[in-house]
């Protein structure tokens, strides 16, 4: 069920150095000392081992924090850095001062969108600083401590937790399970990275909770009955982006958006205090490498024959080009019809692009070698299930023979796809095999990534920390091999490690939650100090600041921009985005860099407008976004009717008896419903 870290004060003050250890000291959200007028982390360290570390917050910080320590709801907007969680501990302490001393119940909740937030949130900033006073614990669902949330609600000053435990006990409550949790049971709701707090997203189910109980109260207020208290509300990010705005009014109206979802009276940037923010956090220098990648491929070249050959088996026309992700999109679209008309010869062709589609991914952006071997490990795997020994051959293959032997292995299951497929691979599997590993037409992108890397640890000849960014957990676990073999990179003192997610969201093996404390723990103390990471480390993550943050032909979206390159904030650090010549990802980069500062703009004019006309365009978007809801779920309810019809039960009009189900009437002609069974007539 939930966990707690530990929670009882003697437990707590030995957790904190063990916390040291295991997830490191500058927690990329409140990474600021724990007296604020030193960055040191030796000083840091001296000042977390003291039974009470003193909250101070930075003169930039407290002017963030002012409306939420006046009561109100808002969303704070700090870079990645600068100390946002700080705030928000101070703005609990301050919260549960004030309640003690009016004598109200007071009880704040921390949301996170990461199991491993919980940790790093409850033993490095909330927990240390308030446990003299309050009782602060740590829930997810990971963990296996057998009390319910309710209990740990009553109990508790402060919980940190993961979004979907508190949503699950909303929604049990609401259906009568459990004697449930009310959002009225909380004085203060802390959302941390609140720009996920919209469409269908877990932060905005609880707020619409929230929203509903709050249009409820104005019904109540107008009818003089007595309402349901609602807790204060503040929203914590580095970036709340513009959602794919091409226009400035499009990019204010998503920053409104994310103020109404989270009914924030006001978004908070730094104003007075900027040039005292700007010393805090080190604007990396940018760089664009780029490949020009001429070289020949004969091993891309290859794949692409191989492919025509699948295509024309099956008889196929593409829209897209091979190797690109519209490609691929196509194919699953191909692979479900197929799958849908019992059509296995397409489904299963589809099913053997779909390899070759991500192989010629793999070259394109790690070495040939790793796309052959994703290839030979998915046709060795499919040579186990539809090949097997007979019998009476066992004794004769029990000698160990080589892989022509193996080839020679009668089949169990193989009809003419599958056979025509097979033998193509296997045909050209040496010649395959040869081409990967000849060095002559190795990635382009490859020496450019070694080149910048070697440029970049000579240069910072200690201490030196980089993050690679890369698009999937198979090139972020391939880079960091390829760097591991390669000597010249040990040279230079490089010492590489992947990170990567943690949920089984792709076919590729994840790290489990300890797996990635170890790395980011080695990663702080130095026996790591390259990191080879998907987006998994780009926001929340504990993850010490760099040297060096490189973009390996990766761009998403702004916010990931402005989370990438806050990592990259040691003294003169460096934020590079290597890519290929039109690839567009240059293009992307430099459209995202336009976004942030339409953000920017967009979040000044939302705070520049008058107070009415930003209550009211905030109460319009509540009203729509509860409106959606409602209709998304009606549909939902009518897709489920129409797909089991026999949900739906036809009563007697006048004696309500039950007259037939929904399976029982028949459509004709898409208008006429007619009801042909025996038993109704």
């Amino acid at each position: 069920m939930f966990s707690f870290a530990e929670s009882d004060t003697s437990l707590a003050e030995g957790s904190v150095s063990c916390l040291d250890e295991s997830l490191g000291h500058n927690s990329n959200m409140g990474s600021d000392s724990g007296t604020m007028g030193s960055d040191s982390d030796e000083e840091t360290g001296a000042e977390r081992a003291s039974p009470e570390p003193e909250l101070h917050l930075r003169p930039y910080q407290l002017e963030v924090a002012q409306p939420a320590l006046e009561g109100k709801n808002i969303i704070i907007c700090l870079p990645t850095g600068s100390g946002k969680t700080r705030v928000a501990v101070y703005v609990t302490k301050d919260h549960l001062d004030k309640k003690k001393k009016a004598s109200e119940p007071g009880k704040v909740i921390v949301l996170v969108n990461k199991v491993p937030l919980v940790e790093q949130l409850f033993r490095k900033e909330f927990e240390p600083f308030l446990k003299k006073w309050y009782h602060v614990i740590g829930l997810s669902g990971d963990t296996q401590l057998k009390i319910s949330f309710p209990k740990v609600v009553k109990s508790c000053d402060v919980i940190i937790s993961t979004a979907q435990i508190l949503e699950n006990a909303l929604l049990n409550s609401e259906e009568g399970e459990d004697a449930g949790v009310q959002l009225s049971d909380f004085s203060l709701i802390i959302i941390d990275e609140c720009h996920h707090t919209n469409k269908e997203a877990v932060y905005n189910n609880i707020m619409r909770h929230y929203l509903k109980q709050k249009l409820k109260n104005k019904k109540l207020e107008k009818e003089d009955k007595p309402v349901i208290p609602l807790p204060q509300i503040l929203g914590l990010t580095a970036s709340p982006g513009v959602g794919g705005a091409r226009k400035q009014a499009k990019a204010e109206e998503h920053i409104l958006k994310i103020c109404a979802n989270l009914d924030a009276v006001s978004i908070k940037t730094v104003k007075e205090n900027i040039n005292q923010l700007k010393d805090q956090i080190k604007e990396p220098c940018k760089k664009f490498v780029i490949a020009d990648d001429t070289r020949e491929d004969p091993f891309k070249d290859k794949l692409l024959e191989i492919m025509t050959n699948i295509q024309a088996f099956c008889q196929i026309c593409p829209m897209s080009d091979f190797g690109t992700q519209p490609y691929e999109q196509w194919l699953i679209q191909m692979e479900k019809k197929a799958a849908r008309e019992g059509n296995r010869k397409d489904r299963v062709c589809a099913e053997h692009l779909r390899k070759y589609n991500e192989a010629l991914q793999i070259n394109d952006t790690i070495r040939m070698i790793d796309a052959y071997n994703h290839l030979e490990a998915f046709y060795s795997d499919e040579k186990e299930k539809k090949f097997a020994v007979l019998e009476d051959d066992s004794d004769e293959s029990s000698d160990g023979g080589d892989e022509d032997e193996d080839d020679e292995k009668k089949p169990l299951k193989l009809d003419d796809t599958d056979r025509f497929l097979m033998t193509l691979f296997w045909e050209n599997k040496k010649m395959l095999k040869k081409l990967a590993e000849n060095p002559d037409h190795e990635n382009e992108k490859l020496t450019k990534l070694r080149n910048t890397i070697m440029e970049q640890y000579t240069r910072t000849e200690e201490s030196a920390r980089g993050i690679i960014f890369t698009k999937t957990r198979q090139s972020a676990y391939a880079l960091s091999q390829w760097i591991t073999e390669n000597e010249k990179f040990a040279e230079v003192g490089v010492k590489a490690h992947y990170l990567i997610g943690a949920g089984h969201s792709s076919e590729f093996k994840p790290m489990t939650q300890n797996e990635q404390k170890e790395v980011i723990s080695k990663f702080r103390t130095g026996k790591i100090n390259l990191l080879i990471a998907t987006t998994v480390a780009e926001e929340g993550l504990d993850i010490k600041e760099c040297n060096i943050v490189i973009r390996y032909g990766l761009v998403t979206n702004e916010i990931a921009m402005v989370q990438a390159r806050g990592r990259a904030r040691a003294d003169e650090s460096t934020y590079v985005l290597v890519a290929q010549s039109g690839s567009g990802v240059i293009e992307r980069e430099i459209v995202n860099d336009f976004r942030e500062k339409m953000m920017y703009t967009a979040i000044d004019r939302v705070q520049n407008m008058k107070q009415e006309e930003f209550a009211h365009k905030i109460l319009e978007l509540q009203l729509q976004s509860i409106m959606e809801k409602k209709m998304k779920i009606r549909r939902s309810i009518a897709k489920e009717f129409k797909d089991s019809p026999s949900l739906i039960s036809f009563l007697c009009k006048n004696c309500s008896v039950p007259a037939c189900s929904g399976k029982d009437i028949h459509v004709i002609e898409r208008m006429h419903h007619v009801n042909m069974t025996p038993e109704f007539k």
